[in-house]
């Protein structure tokens, strides 16, 4: 991919990953829009010479007025970037937690389908573009305490297989990005291992660019997750993960 002349909508862009990809995508040389719920954020990047649009992705409406938004004023858009998500704590011993899936479930899995329903009609038009969509090593290799997280991002992972076998000849393309833990929002704290934010969108940023463009973005520290089950390690891995159990409320000791 050529990342320094695309138009590019970043969903879910006002923070962490998100901001760091459309910093990365402009410093490359391309137009870059951010689409988010965060006011602050959102007049923040408004600053830095980004394009910005408030959208919420559990909303139908607001997606429909932002991709109305987005393409008069981006008319050429080819790539769009959907990384909605919540990450909540979830004991499922408790029916209470059904809320939290119900929140989980509508904004990672459903809003990146509303997202790419909005724009599906416009880059199949134009005959090129590439959506990018966002999942997680825990798709792969769940976390216990997250479970409506790991089922989310699993989904997707599933509809991107499926998304891109649907567009094939239309020369509109699909890259899956899958992160590992990276150290935003505090996550540094919560897990030592996090990547680095800068150290992992550099990565990032090196494998889009590659010839051709790869169907899963998957850096160095991805890969025990996303190959577990191939080598043999899920069920252990499963096992020292699941003693993260512990952070629920009421199972610690």
């Amino acid at each position: 991919m050529d990342l320094s002349n695309r138009t590019v909508l970043v969903v879910g862009g006002t923070s962490g990953i998100g901001r760091e990809l459309a910093r990365r995508f402009k410093a490359a040389g391309s137009t870059v829009a951010v689409g988010g719920r965060s006011p602050e954020a959102l007049l923040e990047l408004a600053g830095e010479g980004f394009g910005t649009f408030t959208v919420d992705v559990t909303d139908p409406a607001s997606v429909a007025s932002a991709r109305d938004a987005v393409l008069a004023r981006y008319p050429g858009l080819d790539t769009v970037v959907t990384m909605p998500g919540v990450m909540l704590l979830e004991d499922l011993r408790d029916p209470a937690h059904f809320e939290a899936t119900r929140t989980t479930i509508d904004t990672n899995l459903l809003g990146t389908i509303r997202m790419i329903d909005a724009f599906t009609p416009h880059l199949v038009r134009r005959g090129s573009g590439t959506f990018i969509t966002v999942t997680s090593g825990i798709a792969f290799l769940p976390f216990p305490p997250m479970p409506a997280y790991a089922a989310s991002k699993a989904a997707v992972h599933a509809y991107s297989e499926a998304l891109r076998a649907q567009l094939d000849g239309t020369g509109v393309g699909v890259t899956e990005l899958v992160p590992p833990a990276v150290a935003t929002a505090g996550q540094e704290k919560v897990n030592p291992h996090a990547l680095p934010l800068d150290a992992f969108v550099t990565e990032v940023m090196h494998l889009l660019s590659k010839d051709p463009t790869p169907r899963e973005v998957l850096v160095e520290g991805v890969l025990m997750h996303r190959w577990a089950e191939r080598d043999g390690t899920y069920d252990d891995l499963v096992a020292q993960r699941s003693r993260a159990l512990a952070m629920l409320p009421g199972r610690a000791g």
